[in-house]
């Protein structure tokens, strides 16, 4: 072992690369939404319709849809540490260019060049992951990185709401460029592709993750594109029908309960706010409760898809009572508890591309979040024209009810204990299960 290994530190290796991927989870989260909070700003600054509005939310998916596949196909085969360091780098030049545009144009390319950058990156982590983390830990791992993306929206409408008021909305953008080209520099530094090859790395960190240099050394380089999109296709159906709410929050949240209750912007940012925290919450116990079940059963489709269909069926339970009732306070509560069910599905979720396919996870997790993709570019948009269209803030939300319910009814679909035929992928699955 290398002598630094002999230097106090104040955290494993492990735990310094699962930070940063926390950080980056976060800062990809507000650099994507710092919009939402922004428009009502920039919507009368640049004199656009709330239909503008939301193709302005929407352009940063196409490119994020394309590279989701492309993204997870150059993790497995560049490696993370340059994917998310270049990725960093193009999100927050991005993010610089929003505060510089001058119109719907420059608006749409800025929002256009997140998406590129930002397309690579869970797919990535996901990859990342799978070498740094024990299988034991998948859930939590998926789950302590998504929940520190709900934690990036829970904090960017206040946070923010702030910014313009100190430095303009234009500001806000160029400071949160900033710090993501920061991020981008130290994770460049930091990480490392092969686990055994960082100097800070223990022996003891070493025993409980996968042999990288054996894992990469049995698996065929080449993606099996084929048999692998099949074995998706039903995770990727059920991660839209979450996606589309999803969308739905991040976006028009905020707009929300700005214009369905009247509320200033400073007060919308604050329910926002309180409504992503459930989100942080619902993260972390969906991941941790996943990994319990997993070593108490070592089943993981009770593990996985079990947990999805149940925090499915809360999650539109809970979104029923906007329909019929127009209370503030109840309607913060209700969406609160919504986001947290639905946001307590992806930890079980994110580790479903690991269970299936492990050497291949950041092309496995690239097909599954194509299914967010389609749902960003089309959940903001039908929110937008339906608003325009009735006026009714709470019309949109039937839309993910229904979606909800079809997600839970498809999930029976995803077989997360069946790893991806091929015997190599097999051995090395069996050999995970064993370490559960």
């Amino acid at each position: 072992m290398s002598g630094a290994n002999l230097r106090p530190k104040l955290f494993a290796a492990t735990t310094n690369v699962l930070i940063l991927l926390c950080i980056m989870y976060a800062l990809t989260y507000i650099d994507r939404n710092n919009v939402s909070t922004a428009a009502f700003v920039f919507k009368q600054d640049l004199h656009l319709t709330n239909t503008q509005v939301g193709l302005v939310f929407s352009a940063f998916a196409y490119p994020y849809l394309i590279f989701q596949i492309v993204g997870g196909w150059v993790s497995d085969r560049f490696g993370a540490r340059l994917t998310l360091t270049v990725s960093a780098l193009i999100w927050g030049i991005a993010t610089l260019l929003t505060g510089k545009s001058n119109g719907l144009a420059g608006l749409l390319c800025a929002r256009l060049l997140l998406g590129f950058g930002e397309g690579a990156t869970f797919p990535t982590a996901t990859r990342a992951m799978s070498d740094w983390l024990p299988a034991k830990k998948r859930g939590f791992g998926q789950g302590i990185t998504h929940s520190s993306a709900r934690l990036g929206n829970a904090l960017t409408p206040p946070l923010v709401a702030w910014l313009i008021a100190v430095v303009t909305w234009r500001g806000s953008f160029i400071i949160l460029g900033i710090i993501s080209v920061a991020w981008a520099i130290a994770w460049g530094l930091y990480f490392r592709d092969d686990p055994a090859s960082h100097p800070a790395i223990t022996s003891s960190e070493l025993e409980e993750l996968p042999d990288y240099a054996a894992k990469e050394k049995r698996a065929n380089k080449s993606v099996p594109w084929m048999s692998l999109t099949k074995r998706m296709l039903p995770v990727t159906a059920v991660y839209f029908c979450y996606a589309w709410t999803l969308w739905l929050y991040l976006a028009w949240i905020p707009s929300f309960f700005l214009h369905s209750y009247g509320l200033k912007l400073q007060d919308s940012a604050l329910f926002s706010a309180g409504v992503f925290f459930a989100g942080v919450l619902g993260n972390t116990v969906g991941g941790m409760l996943s990994d319990r079940i997993l070593a108490r059963t070592g089943s993981r489709n009770k593990a996985r898809r079990d947990l999805v269909i149940i925090g499915f069926l809360c999650s539109l339970a809970c979104m029923l009572p906007l329909l019929f009732s127009h209370n503030l306070t109840g309607a913060a509560i209700c969406l609160s508890l919504a986001f947290f069910f639905s946001e307590f599905t992806i930890g079980p979720m994110w580790a479903i591309p690991m269970d299936i396919a492990p050497r291949f996870a950041g092309s496995a997790s690239g097909l599954m979040n194509t299914g967010t993709a389609f749902a960003a570019i089309i959940s903001p948009l039908v929110f937008g024209f339906v608003i325009d269209k009735t006026g009714n803030w709470e019309l949109p939300f039937i839309g993910s009810i229904g979606l909800l319910f079809a997600g839970a009814i498809l999930a029976f679909w995803m077989k997360p204990d069946e790893a991806l035929a091929g015997a190599e992928l097999l051995d090395y699955a069996a050999t995970e299960k064993a370490a559960v």
